[in-house]
């Protein structure tokens, strides 16, 4: 039987199961947000489906989102649904790209975070960076797929808002005014890069709910 063409004995669909492979509970409810509404779609997250750590240790956010999520598919026998995302900034080279979330060293900090890329940037005329996420679906039958999004904006000179996390405090996206922290919850839903990659798996995504590709 197809992945994603569960039925019940009575003709009844099954929802499709989808595993979160994160245990960033910020990114979880982001997810969720922009997922909401698609039938027959169950999002699991870690506390439903435990599952370990896998070491993120490619070269691109593309091998990280890959990695992830094949090792947590094939691990719980679920289809996963794996992202990497961060901040590159032109001025510094792309940094600090795949190591956004651990830029300060570890443990991750994101106030600490954000000090450093300001006094990295404290004397540089050049504000430019972009948000960039990769995000990868694996299925347990082997098919995966890939989408990508990007943010382009500058960064602030100081930190400003109290809503979002990472590096939203200092990320004024292209348009606005005001940085992505001060933007509220609602409009960063709208406008992300996470919401960019994502959106991009919808249509695969609610062509595997209905049951329909196979």
């Amino acid at each position: 039987m197809a992945f994603g063409n569960w039925l019940l004995a009575n003709g009844q669909k099954l929802n499709m199961k989808i595993l979160l492979a994160t245990k960033n509970k910020n990114k979880i409810a982001e997810i969720r947000a922009i997922y909401q509404g698609i039938a027959n779609l169950e999002l699991l997250t870690v506390d439903e489906k435990p599952f370990s750590d896998v070491a993120e240790d490619g070269q691109t956010f593309r091998e990280n989102a890959l990695k992830k999520a094949k090792a947590i598919c094939k691990e719980t026998e679920l289809a996963a649904l794996a992202e990497d995302s961060g901040l590159e900034v032109e001025a510094l080279g792309g940094q600090p790209g795949i190591y956004s979330a651990r830029f300060a060293g570890e443990p991750t900090d994101d106030r600490k975070n954000n000090e450093k890329l300001l006094q990295r940037l404290k004397r540089e005329p050049n504000r430019k960076a972009r948000f960039h996420c990769s995000a990868v679906l694996a299925l347990p039958d082997g098919r995966e797929f890939l989408a990508e999004g990007t943010l382009e904006g500058r960064i602030a000179s100081e930190p400003k808002g109290k809503s979002g996390f990472g590096y939203d405090p200092v990320f004024i996206p292209n348009g606005f005014s005001k940085t992505m922290a001060e933007l509220g919850q609602e409009t960063k839903d709208r406008i992300s890069h996470r919401r960019r990659a994502l959106e991009r798996l919808r249509e695969s995504l609610q062509t595997l709910c209905a049951g329909t590709n196979g």
